[in-house]
């Protein structure tokens, strides 16, 4: 048996051939947050267990079955975070940041639930999350869908997303809903799917949420959430529909569409697409305005989202966008031969970045000849070998090789290949 050392099961590695694809996809959305007005804040990995608890909800899945609990030295029950929500209400409100302010707050950072790894769905994933606080009209759930519609357009998907909204009305509205929906569903119990059997006495308005045909084929014929709306409920639900259609956003009323977490009422939205299969939610999130005091806090109206970053990406490469990235190999790379040479060869790479520091130039370190240097620089992917020997050190010049297309040279003075390389490449 191998003693290999290997990551744990469902949380991978990103190699190098990849990140630059994330880091463009985090520049796009650090971009688009921050236009809007949005201050980052960054929070722990590990949260006191009660924090998600008390806010996520005791008979979910993801409290009853996926979170990563231990206890630490001092016997205390820690939790790595399964979402991103209940820690930024948690510092917003220890930091008092919330009463009586409105703040705008995003966040990127790995997430954690023991759930079956498959593709986009991982068991440490990396979630941004953008939460609004102090705000109780439709206008703020509207902005934060045209936020959305814009990181959607700046990463080339707008095309393959659709957006579904709801309401949950106020937690009465839903209290009645629920007990409706019990009813009938207890009346149709044989029919239901094990897993919906088990939702009906612990969390049922999940059920919804079920991707068995017969299950949702049988809710067809049950009762709709929005008969149960409350008079408050429904009129911000129509303010928030009419400002969405006033920006000239599309979007589809699911009366089915619930959010998986205890804490939301009144607007919930999802992005979806059909690029993914059966993993086609790429954001989702809603108003949730009782959970900073459910929490503790003073009441305050509060509304956000979440998006999976590795399911942004799958998409992203699905649908062909981080094949159109430019290239983020170095530009040019320095090769000296000779020990005098090697000895300048840092000292110019620096010269150069200081002239030009959107280049990306590699040196050549390392032993080897003249040949096998230059056949590293080949393989870095740069377009020029900057070659510094005891020739061009004599005449205060470098040689400079184009290494794709027929290896021609020139000769360039040191003093003027900042410019030279300025003139010959797009350095961005």
């Amino acid at each position: 048996m191998s003693n290999r050392l290997q990551a744990v099961r469902g949380m991978n590695d990103i190699l190098p051939g990849v990140t630059p694809g994330w880091q463009w996809m985090e520049r796009c959305i650090a971009e688009t947050v921050q236009a809007y007005g949005f201050s980052e804040i960054r929070m722990p990995v590990m949260e006191p267990t009660a924090l998600f608890a008390r806010s996520i909800g005791e008979v979910t899945d993801i409290v009853e079955k996926e979170m990563y609990t231990f206890e630490d030295r001092n016997g205390d029950s820690i939790t790595l975070r399964p979402e991103g929500t209940a820690g930024c209400v948690r510092a917003g409100e220890q930091h008092g940041l919330l009463y009586n302010q409105v703040q705008r707050l995003w966040y990127l950072g790995p997430m954690f639930r023991h759930e079956r790894p498959q593709k986009g769905r991982y068991r440490q994933f990396h979630q941004v999350g953008v939460e609004v606080f102090g705000l109780p009209g439709p206008d703020v759930d509207a902005e934060l869908i045209l936020l959305c519609a814009r990181l959607w357009r700046k990463l080339g998907i707008a095309e393959s997303v659709t957006l579904q909204i709801n309401s949950l009305g106020s937690a009465e509205a839903r209290t009645a809903y629920r007990d409706s929906l019990v009813a009938f569903l207890q009346s149709h119990h044989d029919e239901l799917d094990a897993d919906s059997q088990r939702r009906l006495t612990s969390n049922p308005l999940r059920i919804l949420d079920s991707k068995v045909p017969q299950t949702q084929a049988l809710l067809a014929d049950g009762p709709v959430l929005a008969d149960y709306l409350d008079d408050e409920s429904a009129a911000h639900f129509a303010g928030f529909c009419a400002l969405l259609d006033r920006a000239g956003v599309a979007y589809e009323i699911n009366p089915r569409l619930v959010r998986g977490l205890d804490y939301y009422g009144k607007t919930v939205f999802e992005w979806v697409t059909s690029a993914l299969g059966a993993q086609g939610t790429v954001c989702a999130g809603g108003r949730y305005d009782g959970l900073v005091e459910h929490l503790g806090g003073k009441a305050t109206p509060a509304v956000g989202f979440a998006m999976g970053l590795e399911r942004l990406i799958l998409m992203l490469e699905t649908l062909g966008v981080l094949e159109q990235l430019p290239a983020s190999t170095p530009h040019a790379c320095v090769v000296a031969v000779g020990e005098a040479a090697e000895q300048e060869r840092l000292v110019l790479a620096e010269r150069l970045r200081d002239a030009l520091p959107a280049l990306r130039l590699e040196v050549i370190l390392g032993t080897g000849g003249m040949k096998a240097r230059m056949k590293k620089a080949d393989r870095s992917g740069a377009r020029y070998a900057l070659i510094l020997g005891e020739s061009e050190l004599a005449a205060d010049q470098i040689t400079v090789r184009d290494l794709r297309s027929d290896g021609a040279q020139v000769t360039v003075a040191a003093a003027e290949i900042s410019g030279w390389l300025q003139g010959h490449l797009t350095v961005t």
